[in-house]
């Protein structure tokens, strides 16, 4: 399989999946998004839930059909995202929050690591090929 395959690949899985959260986080799993909501946010949980589920929901989208000359912005714009979530996954970590399996310290801490993962994947997956 070529690079240029891969990436391909890559990015449309993790727009795929974007979509797919996005979707939970305004139905079937949004009890669960809740718990990763810091209480330093200034919104109702559930409001900010939902927001965060329409913008999954865009940007994965956005991952999978954006025009070539764009995606790489995207990809920046997606990374922003993964970042700007990330005192979620610490605040249920800090505050010992059961969601999506993450039952103990441990599981709770092992999904920090995570997140850069994604970052990561936003950014390889939308970078300009240098070989095409």
């Amino acid at each position: 399989m070529k690079e240029k395959d891969i990436q391909t690949a890559a990015r449309i899985a993790l727009g795929a999946g974007l979509i797919f959260a996005g979707i939970s986080h305004l139905t079937f799993a949004r009890k669960e998004f809740k718990a990763q909501v810091p209480d330093v946010i200034p919104l109702k949980k559930d409001d900010t839930v939902l927001y965060s589920g329409f913008v999954e929901i865009a940007m994965g989208g956005a991952l999978v059909l954006t025009p070539k000359k764009h995606r790489q912005k995207v990809g920046k714009l997606a990374a922003t995202f993964f970042t700007a979530v990330f005192p979620g996954n610490i605040s249920q970590w800090l505050n010992k929050k059961d969601a999506f399996g993450l039952d103990t310290d441990n599981k709770r801490f092992m999904r920090l690591f995570f997140q850069p993962v994604l970052v990561y994947w936003a950014l390889k997956s939308t970078e300009k090929n240098k070989l095409v």
